[in-house]
């Protein structure tokens, strides 16, 4: 779930001295104008954008609305129903302007079981018009995607499978070639087809095609199981506006299980990053866990994804630029990635259509990173530092989940948890409450210690080794 955002809020206040890594300096492209055919036609620039999902459509839609910018938008399956928690903040309702009737379920209760456990109900300091909105992504996906044709972005139902870059793509115009299998219906393997573009935004997630071609360099990853079950009415009233989350070895030796509502199912899952060949059992764990408020359910659809562990060492080459998972914007602890996803490309977007001045130049290396990862890196470095350690500090053995677990009943941990979630600031702060929330936590860490069991042993020195 992502309640974990600000357990220690002393934490993000320590992080806030986080600074953007310094950025490589390019030679300035030399510019054409922008000319007219002998049928006064204009000859625009061409922006695709690879992958339809949050970070894919919230760009395309930026670029669509500038209308001396050509916009392609690449989706290999517009009915895609990924593999994802699917949960969205608040504040993401209002700042990408989404209906409600995106959201499947409004959470506003969540309970934390811990390894022994030991269960804390948390949700009530959320004001009565505050919630966590659960969602399908083949439906949210679906009305960001339409949105962005609505505004002009032309959509290509294909596969992308390479992508050609010229050896002068960082001081020249020279376009770069997409070669993608072009969607037919009744064939399985599709048209093949290219394009020539002049600037790409890698929206196409944690297996990216646009990263690897533009050579971004590879990242360690997790492995996220869940199973769609669908169970009885009278079961399903539990999970009306809760949520659950569920941690210790058995589930998770660095991760959470949960079990999030749906429409009309609930998600059940896990994840990993250190142990990924368990992944199953650690799923027929957290079924075992949450027993009985699932039992008779049918499972109607299994899911697996991989979820990026921090960010690519190279996320600007000339001009492509990757947004979204295929940049690494998932944080760790929560595993959030949906509202950084459709963040970040709309930031990229907007940064880049900035600094082609109305369609009429392309942007340097060296300028995209100093407005768009420059800006981003500012807004949300802090948040994946504080994140990364709380991750460490709380989900690496039994007895620091135990301690976690027995923190997150503090009001002023569930107060500040809430406000950083749902808004993305930590907001609030109170000294005296921070100190006191720093002794707690020592307490708690000692309490954990010594009376929680022991972790369960593995060892996967391959696997472990492997990145994408």
């Amino acid at each position: 779930m992502k309640f974990t955002l600000a357990t220690l809020s002393t934490l993000a206040t320590a992080a806030s001295a986080f600074t953007p890594s310094s950025f490589v300096q390019t030679t300035p492209v030399a510019h054409r104008a922008v000319a007219e055919s002998s049928t006064g036609l204009c000859m625009k620039y061409k922006v695709a954008v690879v992958g339809g999902g949050p970070s894919g459509a919230c760009a395309a839609e930026i670029f669509a609305q500038e209308k001396n910018i050509d916009t392609v938008m690449f989706e290999r399956k517009l009915d895609n129903a990924k593999p994802c928690g699917g949960a969205i903040p608040l504040c993401m309702v209002g700042e990408f302007d989404m209906p409600e009737t995106v959201v499947d379920r409004k959470v506003r209760k969540m309970n934390l079981i811990s390894p022994t456990g030991v269960e804390v109900n948390i949700g009530d300091t959320l004001q009565p018009d505050e919630y966590i909105g659960m969602c399908r992504r083949e439906i949210m996906d679906k009305f960001l995607r339409d949105r962005a044709i609505e505004y002009g972005a032309e959509c290509v139902n294909g596969l992308v499978t390479s992508i050609d870059i010229p050896a002068d793509h960082k001081s020249s115009e020279s376009q770069y070639t997409i070669n993608y299998q072009a969607y037919v219906e009744g064939s399985s393997a599709g048209v093949a087809k290219s394009m020539n573009v002049d600037l790409i935004v890698g929206a196409d997630g944690a297996n990216s095609r646009v990263a690897k071609a533009m050579d971004a360099g590879a990242y360690n990853f997790a492995i996220a199981f869940q199973e769609r079950i669908k169970i009885p009415d009278e079961k399903m009233e539990f999970y009306e506006e809760m949520a659950e989350m569920y941690v210790g070895d058995d589930v998770s030796p660095d991760f959470y299980g949960w079990v999030f509502p749906k429409y009309d199912h609930v998600g059940v899952g896990t994840g990993t990053v250190v142990n990924r060949p368990a992944i199953k059992q650690y799923q027929k764990a957290i079924r075992d866990r949450a027993g009985d408020k699932i039992a008779g359910g049918k499972i109607i659809k299994v899911e697996a994804h991989p979820i990026p562990e921090h960010y690519r060492p190279r996320r600007v080459q000339g001009r492509i630029a990757l947004v979204g998972d295929a940049a690494g914007y998932v944080t760790k602890c929560s595993g959030e990635g949906i509202y950084f996803a459709a963040k970040s490309g709309r930031m990229a977007a907007e940064e880049i259509v900035a600094l082609m001045k109305n369609g009429s130049r392309l942007p340097t290396q060296a300028e995209i990173e100093e407005t768009y990862l420059k800006k981003y890196d500012g807004l949300y470095g802090p948040t994946y530092t504080v994140l990364d350690i709380l991750q460490k500090v709380f989900y690496t053995n039994n007895g620091a989940r135990e301690a976690f677990v027995e923190l997150c009943n503090s009001k002023y941990v569930q107060q500040v948890t809430f406000d950083s979630y749902l808004y993305k600031r930590v907001q609030g702060n109170n000294p005296l409450d921070d100190l006191k929330l720093l002794g707690e936590t020592i307490g708690c860490l000692v309490k954990g210690y010594s009376t929680a069991k022991p972790d369960a042993e593995f060892s996967n020195p391959v696997e472990s080794l492997k990145r994408i």
